[in-house]
């Protein structure tokens, strides 16, 4: 029996809880049949033979328990399966519960996936012993018992892929390594990995210009490009922030490269999606931005006996977010931290020597900024392209990190003027670290006079510009001071 098959009769005096479960069951391909009170479950019951009814217990007139009661002592329905679905939690109701033959019993506030998955077992183990009684004349009992298991396996495999719509199986390997039952809260797992955040620009002016539908079909449409982007480089999704996606990849050795090509190809990607942004009724295109950081972080299971969730937390997560609301200030696509970069060099050189060199991280050239593109011979032969852009302290950090702007790679190039111009605006880094502003501001300025979109070369043109004139502040005040010392 197909979910579009089975019927569900919802029966609570509460509207609100009764659309909730309609909109959660719908979602799943059920039909939904409701009552407002016991008295109507029984007339709805007698009508329309539910496959299965999700049943309140405390209503006016006629409760739960005894609509339960009525239900099983009439022959044409009292196999109907019943899960009492109440904010009841003592033992006493529990075992009234079961003592009236309820197949379950649930307490409010529910975990959904655990309701859906509890709702498709009983369906499907009632299927099966409808079908198991149908054939009980004909079938012998070792056969009887083998198409059981059979579909137990099935049943089981069935709500394993449900499962892993909801937690991937990069977590599930982690955390549930014997078995979905074998999930419990508090299983970690530590280790090094890199965390991509993506964001929205401008979400709650586009969420406010059109209807919730409209905005729940251009997101769905948005995250499947991106998500497919980061399936497609090995990583996988930890969870979607209402518009934000933030995603995490773990491949042993290579984690940081795969997070660079999947932001790039994010980028190239929002180009095919913003091609027909219009008919998502879209204002303009839209825009994101995208922070990525290496480092350790924890992944398993957070919450509480009757509502956990998997995730990673660490440093790792909160500055990846942290670089993702720096795009906003830089005005650039990607920023990705030294780590990121160094785990990158690292890498590439092991693999050049081949060998795995067991240092975390190696220290990136003295000038903290690069042009040249990242190649060897095997996994790393896809050039790089990047360039530093400053030394930030993290808001609620003490420690002041190097960022870097993601340009592109050899193969997906989402900045090509920034890319032309690199050696340039290298020299005006240097030039700016050296202490040597003007020099600085004019390679900088050559810069903007090449790609007046640069949004990080004039930030450093008004840099320069702002030490300048403060070492001409301070110039002429020196020429003052020695004036007047001449005048004694």
């Amino acid at each position: 029996m197909s979910n579009k098959q089975s019927s569900i009769l919802v029966v609570d005096d509460e509207p609100d809880n009764v659309i909730l479960l309609e909109t959660l069951l719908a979602s799943e391909g059920y039909i939904t049949i409701s009552a407002n009170g016991g008295k109507e479950a029984l007339e709805v019951a007698s009508n329309f033979h539910p496959d299965l009814i999700l049943l309140d217990v405390m209503m006016p007139e006629i409760d739960g328990f005894e609509v339960c009661n009525r239900l099983r002592q009439n022959p044409q329905l009292k196999t109907i399966p019943i899960i009492f679905l109440t904010a009841l939690d003592d033992e006493n109701s529990k075992l009234k519960g079961l003592e009236l033959m309820g197949d379950d019993y649930i307490t409010k506030p529910f975990n959904s996936r655990l309701l859906l998955a509890k709702v498709a077992n009983i369906l499907q183990l009632n299927q099966i012993r409808y079908q198991a009684n149908k054939s009980q004349n004909t079938q012998q009992t070792e056969q009887q018992s083998h198409l059981q298991l059979l579909a137990a396996l099935k049943i089981n495999q069935h709500l394993s892929e449900k499962f892993r719509l909801f937690v991937p199986e990069q977590f599930l390997s982690r955390i549930a390594p014997q078995g979905l039952d074998s999930i419990q809260l508090g299983d970690v797992v530590e280790e090094e990995l890199t965390v991509l955040f993506c964001d929205v620009r401008g979400f709650t002016a586009i969420a406010e210009s059109q209807n919730a539908r409209d905005t729940f079909k251009w997101l769905n449409s948005f995250f499947k490009q991106m998500s497919a982007c980061i399936s497609a480089n090995q990583g996988f999704i930890d969870k979607f922030l209402g518009d934000a996606i933030m995603a995490v990849f773990d491949k042993h050795k290579c984690h940081s490269l795969n997070a660079l090509k999947a932001a790039v190809m994010m980028q190239e990607n929002l180009k095919e999606f913003n091609a027909n942004y219009e008919k998502y009724h879209l204002m303009e295109p839209v825009k994101i931005g995208i922070g990525i950081n290496t480092g350790i972080g924890v992944i398993g299971t957070l919450g509480s006996e009757k509502r956990m969730d998997s995730t990673v937390i660490g440093d790792v997560v909160n500055t990846a977010s942290r670089l993702e609301s720096l795009t906003k200030t830089y005005g650039c696509s990607i920023i990705v931290s030294e780590p990121v970069i160094s785990e990158i060099e690292k890498c590439k050189n092991n693999c050049q020597a081949g060998e795995y060199i067991k240092d975390k991280f190696r220290i990136i050239n003295q000038a903290e900024c690069s042009d040249a593109p990242l190649q060897n011979n095997n996994l790393y032969s896809e050039k790089i392209y990047y360039r530093w852009i400053d030394k930030v302290t993290l808001r609620g950090k003490q420690k002041a990190i190097n960022i870097y702007e993601l340009l592109g790679t050899e193969n997906n190039i989402i900045e090509a003027e920034k890319i032309s111009n690199l050696s340039i605006f290298k020299k005006g880094i240097k030039g700016w670290q050296l202490g040597k502003f003007r020099a600085a501001l004019e390679y900088f300025k050559q810069v903007k006079r090449q790609n007046s979109t640069d949004t990080i070369a004039s930030l450093y043109v008004e840099r320069c510009r702002e030490k300048l004139g403060k070492e001409e502040v301070r110039r002429k005040r020196e020429e003052g001071r020695g004036k007047r010392e001449e005048g004694y």
